[in-house]
């Protein structure tokens, strides 16, 4: 090979080197941040957050990019939930079972076992702290949380756990992990923990559980159907209980008036009585006769034996319009006598 040829070919294989050298500079020297997408640059080991979506320029081989997502992102605590490889290195977990008991078995205020299954959702706060802070911050976040879960579901009963107590359990829970995380400061927020699933660990006691739930779903029924009945008699009952106090407000007015009138008649007849007594107790003597009797004849004698007088007057058929009765007319007459 001659010195011409040997220099040709070096000029080709440094042709070829500076290509590719800028092929790879070329390829290095940007990167793109999509929607929901921050990425944190080092450079020279001082990390900087950049946020804003698109293409990015940075220093080949000298400036480090991670992309971090921005998204919420959940797993599951006590049971599987997805791919079950993601749960590989868990205590507990067999690779074959869809709970995990070590997780998910826990023991209440009231001393009983009880399984629950929960699901935490959170977020990235800060990018810069989630790579650099601490070593797996998801795996720290999965410690804090079941410590907290094992902790508040030791202060409340069993039944608060299984039946009445799952919200002011998952808000207390929330609570203590938001204030730890704070503390931490580890890049990580949480968004929501909620209780998926509550039981008891064998059949017997689901059976009870179970024979409980449908007992206090029986006594809301039997309360409801009560107030149901309450609302609708209570206004029958006022709406009668009114009528009956309009009732006796209208008889006792009519029966003061009514004895006010008697009060009015009997003045009047004290009136005519002080003017003269005999007179006025004769007619009302009469007077209460023919209501009480209004079948007697009333005769007026001179007091020789003679009659003077017959009230009413008789017709000459000698009929009053009354039926006449020979043992009430001598009773009547012998009345009329003794009152005079």
């Amino acid at each position: 090979m001659s010195v011409k040829q040997v220099k040709h070919f070096f000029r080709i294989s440094n042709a070829v080197v500076i290509a590719l050298l800028l092929i790879i500079l070329g390829t290095n020297a940007f990167y793109v941040i999509e929607e929901q997408e921050q990425a944190v640059v080092v450079t020279f080991g001082q990390p900087s957050v950049v946020t804003t979506p698109g293409p990015h320029l940075k220093i080949p081989f000298i400036q480090q990019v991670n992309i971090v997502p921005m998204v919420i992102n959940g797993f599951s605590i006590g049971y599987v939930d997805g791919d079950y490889s993601n749960y590989a290195g868990y205590a507990g977990y067999d690779g074959h079972q869809t709970s995990m008991m070590s997780e998910s078995m826990m023991i209440t205020s009231d001393y009983n076992f009880v399984n629950v299954d929960f699901f935490l959702e959170y977020q990235v706060s800060d990018p810069e702290r989630f790579l650099f802070a601490s070593h797996e911050p998801e795996l720290i976040l999965r410690n804090l949380a079941l410590s907290y879960i094992r902790d508040t579901i030791g202060l409340h009963t069993v039944d608060e756990v299984i039946t009445t107590g799952k919200n002011e359990i998952q808000a207390e829970i929330k609570e203590k992990l938001t204030n730890r995380l704070e503390q931490e400061n580890i890049g990580l927020q949480l968004i929501n923990i909620t209780i998926q699933d509550s039981e008891p660990p064998t059949d017997e006691v689901k059976d009870a559980f179970k024979n409980v739930e449908t007992a206090k779903q029986g006594k809301e029924t039997a309360i409801n159907t009560a107030m149901k009945y309450e609302s609708e008699k209570i206004p029958a009952a006022r709406a009668q209980e009114d009528a009956i106090l309009k009732n006796a407000d209208a008889e006792k007015e009519s029966r003061i008036n009514d004895a006010k009138a008697q009060v009015a008649v009997f003045m009047a007849m004290y009136e005519e009585y002080q003017k003269n007594p005999v007179m006025t107790k004769q007619r009302m003597f009469y007077e209460t006769m023919e209501d009480v009797l209004p079948w007697m004849k009333i005769v007026i004698e001179n007091g020789d034996g003679t009659t003077s007088k017959v009230l009413p007057l008789e017709s000459f058929t000698g009929s009053t319009g009354i039926a006449a009765d020979p043992a009430r007319t001598s009773a009547a007459n012998a009345t009329t006598e003794e009152g005079q």
